[in-house]
């Protein structure tokens, strides 16, 4: 199945970091994935994502606001179901607040 990989960022130096990791991690594993760039910023700011850049893999936030390395992005790729780091996309009841 391949997996839908989405990069969030504006273009910024460490965006294409990411990229550029992202795209050696799959081609050095050969690894079945869509690579997209998302530059808009409306379309970033659908995900909550308020520090770039961002890797969404699934549909999922996995990393954001900082560059992985490729070991990072190998095993969230090879992983079956992609680990969310932040839960900014769930309930505030996630949160322990009083709704």
């Amino acid at each position: 199945m391949t997996k839908v990989i989405k990069i969030l960022g504006t273009g910024c130096s460490k965006c294409q970091s990411m990229t550029s990791i992202v795209q050696d991690v799959i081609k050095e594993n050969n690894i079945n994935a869509t690579v997209e760039k998302v530059e808009d910023i409306m379309e970033i700011m659908e995900y909550n994502v308020m520090s770039t850049p961002a890797l969404v893999v699934d549909g999922i936030i996995t990393v954001k606001g900082r560059v992985p390395n490729k070991t990072e992005v190998l095993d969230i790729l090879k992983s079956n179901n992609s680990i969310k780091e932040d839960n900014s996309k769930t309930s505030c009841c996630s949160k322990n607040c009083n709704c």
